[in-house]
């Protein structure tokens, strides 16, 4: 409890070892060291061993009631060990709350969970900011209205995010990217950060959102990479590539980017995959096998490659 003279007090039972008044501690996610103790009869003690209920005092918050109390051997140690819970704590908390983004924002509209969509509008030049402020902003439709609560020039960085978290708005980022670890904190925090070069792909996104018509996020997967190990040109079928799949696996129906000297300089379709002779549907890591590539036949030793696919 809160105590009003003596501050948060908590009533703890010893369990296994001897508490003393001066031992750090932790308890729940709080730290603290202790101040003064009280039997149950409100007298004060100095050591409490096993089976003792005592009042301790010296808590850096109020915890709550069955969290564990544990004695620690140092100040540096207890606040550490406080902290540390402190951050899981909010990171659970953060994953409870449902944050509004492009893809669920019909849905909650329908269910009434927004009345107004929030949004943060980060871009490159000031005159931009302004124009998609009040391009977003006509969007507002019936009883959802779109509201910029804050427009910013420059990289979306950490302040954004925890704007956005707390006031549960969606970023929009004309022609910039996140700063350091943004997009770490943003997924912690599960905010929705869209990127964009185009303003009127920005309205039309958020306008697509509203009406429950936003097509589908495609990401990349990769599936497995390797190297060119042999070239052998056949005539009638074109160049084909000995090559050893370093991990994962490749698939016939993969998509293949063939990259010499860091540049990309094909990304499309297999046209066959081979082991030994036999067209195989798949090839796994630590593997020889062969394949060609469609409409491509520039292929050399020393190529390295890399096997995607295309998930919505």
């Amino acid at each position: 409890k809160l105590d009003m003279g003596r501050g948060a007090v908590s009533t703890v039972l010893i369990q296994n070892g001897t508490l003393h008044v001066g031992d750090p501690f932790v308890i729940g996610v709080f730290s603290g060291k202790v101040r003064a103790m009280f039997d149950d009869l409100g007298k004060p003690i100095d050591v409490a061993g096993p089976a003792t209920p005592v009042e301790v005092l010296g808590i850096s918050g109020v915890p709550s009631a069955g969290d564990p109390f544990e004695g620690v051997e140092s100040d540096k140690t207890a606040k550490q060990i406080s902290q540390k819970r402190l951050e899981y704590k909010r990171a659970e908390s953060a994953k409870k709350v449902k944050k509004v983004t492009l893809e669920s924002l019909n849905e909650m509209i329908r269910e009434g969970e927004v009345q107004e969509l929030r949004i943060i509008v980060k871009a490159d030049v000031d005159g931009s900011c302004q124009a998609l402020k009040e391009s977003l902003e006509k969007l507002s439709i019936g009883e959802v209205r779109v509201k910029v609560i804050h427009t910013g020039t420059g990289g979306i960085n950490e302040s954004d995010v925890m704007l956005a978290s707390a006031s549960n708005a969606v970023i929009i980022g004309y022609h910039v990217r996140p700063t350091g670890k943004v997009s770490e904190i943003a997924e912690r925090e599960n905010v929705s950060i869209k990127f964009f070069n185009v303003i009127f792909e920005v309205t039309d996104s958020i306008k697509a959102a509203m009406e429950g018509m936003l097509s589908p996020e495609i990401k990349e997967e990769i599936t497995g990479s390797g190297d060119v190990k042999q070239v052998f040109k056949i005539s009638k079928v074109g160049t084909i590539a000995g090559a050893m799949l370093n991990s994962g696996k490749i698939e016939r129906s993969s998509k293949v980017r063939l990259v010499r000297d860091g540049v990309v300089v094909f990304d499309g379709a297999l046209k066959s995959l081979k082991r030994f002779k036999d067209d195989v549907s798949e090839v796994t890591a630590g593997q020889e096998f062969g394949f060609s590539l469609d409409n491509y036949n520039d292929l050399k030793e020393g190529d390295s490659f890399e096997a995607y696919r295309l998930v919505e």
